[in-house]
């Protein structure tokens, strides 16, 4: 069989720790503080970015490099913030203070930068066209995302819906035994990376419509066109 998954613009991965500890995800709001402050004022910043941004390319059919790279920036911040609390705790590592891409970080977000975008499109998809996923990330992601659509910031760490949920069972589960149910992480992830693929959509970055399919794990799925590997007999030699 073949598959074929084409590559999203937005690209989100994330490596569970193989070793956390059994309490700290319970303190990690308070120790998470100082970043979600931080978050505030930047979501603030790329609700107006994203506004700015939107008229550039109405004008000119393209998002103007310095913005896109901030609001790469800020989703980037938002998913290493997430992935050390309650949306994943995959990491007990402090999540640094930068909007820079961190290499050895375990969370790593990163948007394709688009060389054109459509001038039409700018004034229906962050609202008309992404409202079925609206409500299916409201699902995901809880009042918090309700938040986001509404009003542009706060939504990263206001984790709930399904996801806080999964979060809060792996948290108690590593409580009691020292591990996080690989599964559990695998579909949290998936989660995530549908939010994050509709934020980028919603935020004009892609023009890309969302897919409607669960990429769970760590890793971004195999991307093009590979058949199933099956073993094949050798062909015997011919003899003379």
């Amino acid at each position: 069989m073949e598959s074929n998954k084409p590559l999203y613009p937005l690209r989100l991965t994330g490596e569970l720790a193989p070793r956390l500890s059994r309490g700290l995800w319970l303190v990690k709001w308070l120790l998470a503080i100082p970043h979600f402050v931080v978050l505030f004022f930047l979501w603030i910043a790329f609700v107006v970015v994203s506004v700015i941004a939107l008229f550039a390319i109405l004008f000119t059919g393209r998002y103007p490099r310095g913005l896109f790279d901030f609001n790469v920036g800020v989703l980037r911040w938002s998913w290493r913030v997430s992935f050390y609390s309650y949306s994943a705790l995959g990491t007990d590592a402090y999540p640094p203070f930068t909007l820079a891409d961190v290499a050895d970080y375990p969370a790593r977000l990163d948007v394709e930068y688009p060389e054109s975008l459509s001038r039409g499109l700018v004034l229906v998809k962050w609202w008309l066209l992404a409202l079925p996923q609206y409500l299916i990330v409201g699902v995901f992601a809880g009042g918090g995302w309700a938040a986001w659509a509404g009003a542009g910031n706060q939504w990263m760490w206001s984790s709930g819906g399904l996801i806080g949920l999964l979060v809060v069972i792996a948290g108690v589960v590593l409580l009691f035994t020292g591990g996080y149910p690989k599964s559990v992480f695998d579909f949290v992830m998936g989660m995530n990376r549908w939010v994050f693929r509709v934020a980028a959509y919603a935020a004009l970055m892609t023009d890309s419509y969302p897919p409607f399919r669960l990429d769970m794990g760590g890793e971004e799925p195999p991307t093009g066109v590979a058949a199933d590997a099956v073993p094949t007999a050798p062909v015997p030699a011919s003899t003379p």
